[in-house]
């Protein structure tokens, strides 16, 4: 694109503001009252408790007032054995009949030897009885009956709760599996059955409860040491301030250093592959090549040969002369770059508050997340329960179909297969409201995306604005407005909410077709057709790629609305033109600032991490008295290095859009402004000199 025409007038992101993508605007603003107004839907149908408490074979849920079950909170399987994991007993329902009970058995017993001796030991017809379907009292039933219509299990287990489901009690005794100390049981249906069946059964939970020990013991040491680990993150925190001021000092020493630290490891590597190259000359077997040798799964084998150390060597050379090469043609790009993040440094020192404003889009992401979640949640079961047929005969045609528990008895069912049940399968519904349920999961998703990213695009655009007006202030830092972040978060959302929430519903669409892929990609992970799985990979792979393009030009669009304040197609063009004009500098800018940031990020979390070893492995001398005694001192001290990385991150993020907006301001004014009296440079004076340029405006001087 050719150079544009310029407002001669224009002084900085200020004036001549009017609202831009008002249509844009107006659809987000009726999208989130939509969302809204969904959430209130979802809210008056929906009911976590059913996530939260299992549903009987009734499709009542456990502990649910005013029912039966109020003080039964607990469920029970009748025949646990029917049941292959825990995965499935807690996603799906387990063709066997639940019930709710207060209690979990604590003994070993069977039907049969129950019913046979009712009558002089009625207690234990009595325990067992509350493990039977609510009203049942009939022990003249006859067996067979019983265990047909499931009206009481074939055999109770020693159990205990987890998940609020009965499970049995495993424990192990000298490497053997047992339950209450026994390591087979009668089935209740004539055959003895060894513990490991009910193991299979269970799958994992002895993992999981495992998990769920040391889950607690987690818990207690955040207990002890919270206050030791946001003391960490403070550190953290003051370091990557300290970073940041020293950058203007830094920044060029500690990208040199890098840089001739590279030159000088490689160069090392050059001598040594020659120095073994040399050295191995004579000894039988060096001379032969790679090929020679063929494939060897030991590598050693390879390192013996001259013509390895050879390759290395050509390998390195070529490596080191592109390096020299580039900062040879490149260097004064590379000195514009530190320049700029000089200046970046020098900016935020002017305007601190920006680097607290990652706080104000974190909390906002926070609130779309929870009203996402909760949505989400109250959407999936917002369902009425769903009954189905379970039949005991494998050959019921009637079996898995819909059924109404009410009317249930009066159909044939029950005759063409005896003992077939009514039983509660799951939530769901077939209202109109019901099928749309997926529909509206589906829009729930989109809108948080679109929130989200509109979060993210009003803090790239505040930001821009705020840095934007450093840049332009002709004397810095008198010229600077008072309250620069605060004017340009104002100006944002009064003028350009349509263009931020337009940038974002591109980018919104583009990843909801991501999620959607994932989706398929997960569904057809058991399918064997490879061309399918090909196909979603490429798609994959090239939504990415788009996914990372929308972003670079988002990100610029949003500076250019801040300076110029148009709308966000015009700002889009004129960032990527601007930026294909300097594309050189662009790769340049980016990467040298994509180094020092990431070395800042490593500084910090490993400064503060290292710290953090020494004081929780009581290892500094003064603090031995203050350290908590903990389970695994390595919980906070992950939490430590990971919140440490992610302060330094939200602080540096600030640091880059910093540098983007100042790069592309300092592109603007080359091309605006030629140094004259009538047409000055607003850059600063470092720039200028390494510009070269030998017009210099009086108060640069």
């Amino acid at each position: 694109g050719e150079p544009r025409k310029f407002d001669p007038k224009f002084r900085g992101p200020i004036h001549n503001r009017r609202c831009t993508d008002l249509i844009c605007c107006v659809i987000f603003i009726v999208v989130i009252l939509g969302y809204i107004a969904l959430g209130v839907v979802a809210w008056v149908h929906g009911d976590p408790r059913k996530v939260i408490y299992p549903t009987d074979s009734y499709g009542q849920f456990c502990g649910q007032k005013n029912t039966l079950n109020k003080n039964k909170t607990i469920l029970f399987y009748f025949n646990i054995l029917k049941c292959a994991s825990p995965v499935v007993l807690i996603n799906l329902q387990c063709p066997t009949t639940q019930l709710c009970v207060s209690k979990c058995p604590d003994r070993f017993a069977t039907y049969i030897d129950v019913q046979a001796s009712y009558r002089y030991r009625p207690d234990q017809w009595n325990y067992f009885r509350q493990f039977c379907k609510p009203g049942f009292n009939n022990p003249r039933k006859s067996v067979a009956q019983v265990l047909r219509d499931e009206d009481c299990p074939s055999m109770i287990i020693p159990s205990r709760p987890f998940l609020k489901r009965c499970f049995p009690d495993f424990s192990t005794k000298n490497g053997v599996l047992t339950v209450a100390n026994q390591t087979t049981f009668k089935d209740g249906r004539g055959k003895t059955r060894n513990v490991t069946d009910l193991r299979e059964a269970a799958n994992g939970i002895n993992n999981v409860l495992d998990a769920r020990s040391v889950g607690m013991k987690i818990f207690e040491d955040y207990a002890i040491s919270w206050y030791w680990i946001l003391i960490g993150l403070f550190i953290a925190m003051m370091l990557s301030l300290l970073f940041l001021v020293l950058l203007r000092f830094t920044a060029g020493v500690l990208f040199w250093i890098f840089i001739f630290g590279v030159i000088g490891i490689i160069g090392y590597g050059i001598w040594h592959c020659y120095w073994e190259y040399d050295h191995l000359k004579g000894i039988p077997g060096s001379d032969l090549t790679v090929y020679d040798i063929g494939f060897q799964t030991d590598f050693k084998v390879y390192l013996q040969l001259r013509q390895t150390w050879l390759a290395f060597m050509i390998i390195l050379c070529g490596v080191e002369v592109i390096i020299i090469l580039m900062l040879i043609f490149l260097r004064n790009r590379i000195r514009i770059a530190i320049a700029l993040l000089k200046e970046g440094s020098r900016a935020i020192g002017y305007i601190m508050s920006t680097l607290f404003y990652p706080i104000v889009t974190f909390l906002l992401i926070a609130i779309c997340i929870s009203y996402w979640a909760v949505t989400a949640v109250f959407l999936a079961t917002s369902g009425e329960p769903v009954y189905k047929v379970m039949a005991n005969q494998t050959l019921c045609k009637y079996a898995n179909l819909t059924c109404d528990p009410e009317t249930f008895n009066t159909t044939n069912v029950t005759k063409l297969c005896p003992g077939a049940q009514c039983t509660f399968a799951f939530y769901g519904g077939e209202s109109l409201y019901h099928k749309y349920i997926f529909i509206f999961q589906l829009a729930n998703a989109f809108v948080f995306l679109w929130l989200v990213n509109f979060a993210i695009a009003l803090g790239q655009c505040t930001l821009a604005g705020a840095f934007a007006s450093y840049y332009w202030a002709y004397r810095k830092p008198a010229d600077i407005p008072l309250w620069p972040l605060f004017s340009s978060f104002g100006r944002a959302i009064r003028y350009h909410t349509g263009s931020l929430a337009f940038g974002a519903l591109i980018l919104a669409i583009v990843q909801l077709i991501r999620v959607i892929l994932e989706y398929l990609d997960h569904k057809l992970k058991g399918t064997q057709n490879s061309f399918t799985r090909f196909l979603l990979c490429c798609l994959k792979c090239c939504f990415w790629c788009l996914e990372k393009f929308l972003k670079f030009i988002n990100r610029n669009a949003y500076i250019m609305i801040a300076i110029y304040g148009k709308n966000f197609c015009t700002s889009a063009k004129e960032a990527f033109f601007l930026l294909m004009r300097n594309v050189v500098r662009v790769a340049v800018l980016d990467k040298v600032t994509d180094f020092l940031l990431f070395l800042g990020k490593i500084l910090v979390a490993g400064g503060v991490g290292v710290l953090a070893f020494f004081f929780f492995t009581q290892r500094i001398p003064v603090f031995a008295q203050e350290v908590p005694m903990l389970n695994y001192y390595w919980v906070p001290l992950l939490t430590v290095i990971i919140g440490s990385y992610l302060v330094a991150h939200g602080f540096f993020s600030v640091y880059a859009m910093c540098v983007d907006t100042l790069f592309l301001c300092f592109c603007e004014d080359l091309e605006r402004n030629d140094g004259s009296t009538a047409k000055p440079y607003f850059m600063s004076a470092s720039l200028h000199r390494i510009l070269g340029k030998k017009k210099l405006s009086p108060k640069k001087a």
